[in-house]
């Protein structure tokens, strides 16, 4: 390989994971957007009548993609665990939306930013994978940084908090499953999780219902339309970039909790949650690192669609 040639290669890849890099900002932005957006209807409407209406919109919006790739489909990979990690996106996705309904933001953001510390200990434990006592310190102190949100007493260790926590849980042995199923199609693995929040809203929706107005129905298909294009983006993020370069970027999530908190719903974030995000996502950083540094791409973080 030429000098020159070698410098356009260098200049393609640095281009492609800058690429990444501003699509996986993109999608976080526009997943916390319509993380708020959830947050907003759920105070007028049922968290039932949010996953279907919002399912709803995703689907049609999905429809022609998958009618043109119907062929990925047809026989898929362990159809039984594509069927739990349907089951774990949708009470997850649930989980999330209903901890909002009493908890702050950036609250329930906190917890789910703890995905990739429960994602390596769960590696290490269910899977056999090795994890070096360093990625073990660094996944114990990012237990007392959950901890430390989390502000366990008798007055705030309540049942919103345990339902963020174990949609958290959820996430993370979701995470897991998907690194397992990397061979599946993306437009499936992204249409299975709709279709889960779609059948479980189904059952849910009736329990509750408010007629939506026409400005509310925006609303819950905006929802929709946000949620499949920031998926969108943090797979082909994923695809220009590698994972250990571009997912660190999915902590400015909290700030965005933090900022739409504030903006829209005047929650002001407590000492505690600001440092137990702190010691989170310093946590998961190092983590990271160890990954990148060992050659692993594997811990990928995609949030809830």
């Amino acid at each position: 390989m030429t000098f020159l040639s070698r410098i356009s290669v260098d200049n393609d890849e640095r281009a492609a994971r800058l690429a990444g890099i501003g699509l996986m900002l993109l999608s976080i932005s526009m997943f916390s957007f319509g993380d708020a957006l959830g947050k907003f209807l759920v105070g007028t409407y049922a968290v039932g009548q949010l996953l279907w209406l919002r399912a709803c919109a995703a689907l049609l919006a999905l429809s022609p993609v998958i009618w043109r790739q119907r062929a990925q489909f047809r026989n898929l990979e362990r159809p039984w665990l594509q069927l739990f990690r349907v089951v774990l996106s949708t009470l997850e996705v649930a989980a999330f939306f209903l901890a909002t309904v009493y908890l702050p933001l950036a609250d329930v953001v906190t917890y789910y930013l703890a995905g990739p510390i429960f994602v390596t200990a769960l590696s290490a434990l269910v899977l056999g994978e090795h994890v070096g006592w360093r990625r073990w310190c660094a996944v114990l102190v990012g237990f007392c940084g959950v901890l430390i949100a989390l502000r366990p007493s008798a007055q705030t260790f309540s049942l919103p908090a345990l339902i963020a926590l174990g949609g958290s849980f959820s996430f993370s042995v979701l995470m897991l499953i998907t690194r397992s199923l990397r061979a599946t199609p993306d437009v499936v693995m992204a249409s299975s999780q709709f279709v889960g929040t779609f059948l479980l809203g189904a059952v849910m929706a009736p329990f509750g219902w408010v007629t939506p107005t026409p400005g509310s129905l925006a609303l819950f298909a905006a929802a929709g339309l946000i949620s499949v294009t920031a998926l969108f983006c943090v797979n082909r993020s994923l695809k220009l970039a590698p994972a250990s370069v571009v997912v660190p970027y999915q902590y400015t999530m909290i700030v965005w909790a933090v900022m739409f908190g504030f903006l829209v719903f005047g929650d002001v974030p407590q000492p505690a949650t600001i440092a137990g995000a702190v010691i989170i996502i310093g946590a998961g950083l190092y983590i990271f690192l160890r990954e990148r540094k060992l050659g692993r791409e594997g811990n990928t973080v995609n949030p809830p669609a």
